[in-house]
């Protein structure tokens, strides 16, 4: 059998015959890695093993029958529900996020549920069995239905999945497992590709539910080629900050659910515990009557959740004025400034500005917009909002209010909790309901909400 080279281009997984300093697919540069390949009659060890799963002969798209979606419950309701309900059979499960987070601890704690019905199978390539047993202890994980093996050569786990046949798999981590049939060292993006590609075929071919762990870079992303994201079925974030008992789980991808769709959780000593009202948590210990505090309500998935944007505005020492947010991008933050300055006329320029989302969620979405104006504006004119006012809306460059979806769901969520008035664009407030207990004010443009309440 003749050996060859090949290189790969990490962040794509581009093949080239021979080496190049910028990928022809992506244009990134210096991301190419070395790699042997196998060009005799023996299939290539590493090469399209992700479509390596057993042929079927074509067939019509009305002889195809629909296996019944049976979910497998975590016992974790949020799990559940970033899942889009459970656990599905065969799925490939890819959960990402910063060391320390919480990824092995959930996984273990969600074997203790599994393992009353499901026959579990955990790999580790980072810690032994007696230091995963001592957190099995901590978290009261007593299941005999779950097996651990340590282990990194991937050719002896899939000797130990066919002695075992799990129902639940769990990896942890894909950047610790190697292939020794390939040149490059566990971890690079090679071996990341090959240990994605054969588990997922393991996974469809039995049918076993499989849980990779992946790290992170220091940018947040995942970190190996992006094919590895395209080829799992979900793709799960693990946020928070670890000096902050908040814990999210965020869907980016799912094959078998929503996307954008979050569970909250909250870490103690003795793992993590399920917040089932995320705005009542997100909302307790604000401050009342203090500048620069302004109440909001995201959607993240088919969740509303309030929770609370703090600014502070203070008169800058140095030539150039600093802009900080956490949270919110910041580039949304210098949008709001610049309209302030040009539209409402606040002479900000010169103030350092600081702008925070307590709790430890990421903010995207635009219709949180009026509530960073607000905090903002609160801050810089010393004027505390009232502390049951809800703002909801985007934010054009004009200065005009947009309407944004999911109103009535919006302004439902804060009348639970209590507010008594929410702010919202005038825009197709025709066609929402009539609310009992809180008052809807609509707005043209922002101008007109700072007249009104500051």
């Amino acid at each position: 059998m003749k050996q060859k080279t090949v290189f790969f281009f990490f962040l794509c997984g581009t093949e080239s015959p021979k080496w190049n300093g910028k990928c022809p697919s992506c244009g990134a540069w210096n991301t190419m890695n070395e790699a042997a390949s196998f060009i005799s009659g023996v299939k290539n060890p590493h090469i399209g093993t992700a479509f390596a799963m057993t042929s079927e002969p074509p067939k019509s798209l009305k002889d195809i029958s629909i296996v019944k979606d049976e979910r497998i419950s975590t016992g974790l309701k949020e799990f559940d529900r970033v899942l889009g309900g459970g656990i599905v059979a065969g799925s490939l499960i890819l959960i990402g996020g910063d060391p320390g987070i919480g990824k092995s601890t959930l996984l273990l704690q969600i074997c203790e549920h599994l393992g009353k019905t499901k026959k579990v199978l955990y790999v580790s390539g980072e810690e032994s069995q007696s230091q995963i047993k001592i957190r099995a202890d901590r978290l009261n994980v007593k299941t005999e239905n779950l097996r651990l093996y340590t282990e990194t050569n991937m050719a002896l786990i899939q000797e130990c999945i066919a002695n075992e046949n799990p129902d639940i798999l769990i990896v942890d981590s894909v950047q610790t497992m190697f292939n020794p049939e390939i040149s490059p060292a566990p971890g690079s993006s090679t071996q990341i590709r090959d240990t994605a590609a054969t588990l997922m075929r393991i996974a469809k071919e039995k049918s076993i539910a499989t849980f990779v762990v992946g790290h992170v870079t220091k940018e947040g992303s995942i970190a190996g080629p992006k094919i590895l994201e395209h080829i799992v079925d979900t793709v799960l974030y693990f946020e928070g900050d670890q000096h902050r008992a908040f814990r999210i789980i965020r869907a980016i991808k799912n094959r078998f659910g929503s996307t954008n769709e979050i569970g909250v959780f909250e870490m103690d000593s003795n793992g993590l515990t399920e917040i089932t009202d995320p705005s009542q948590a997100m909302l307790s210990g604000r401050p009342i009557g203090e500048p620069g505090s302004c109440i909001i309500c995201t959607m993240e998935g088919t969740r509303p959740i309030l929770t609370e944007i703090q600014a502070l505005t203070s008169q800058s020492s140095f030539g150039n004025a600093r802009r900080m947010s956490k949270g919110i991008d910041i580039s949304r933050v210098l949008i709001m400034l610049a309209v302030m300055e040009k539209r409402i006329g606040l002479h900000i320029s010169s103030y350092d500005v600081y702008v925070n989302v307590v709790g430890g969620i990421k903010m995207t979405e635009p219709a949180v917009d009026m509530g960073i104006f607000l905090s903002i504006a609160s801050s810089f004119k010393n004027k505390a909002i009232a502390n049951d006012i809800v703002a909801i809306g985007e934010v054009g460059l004009a200065g005009e209010l947009r309407s944004c979806s999911y109103l009535e769901t919006r302004i439902a969520e804060a009348e639970k909790l209590g507010f008594k008035r929410v702010l919202i664009p005038n825009c197709n407030t025709d066609k929402l309901k009539r609310f009992k207990k809180i008052e809807i004010s609509t707005y043209k443009n922002i101008r007109d909400v700072i007249n009104d309440i500051l």
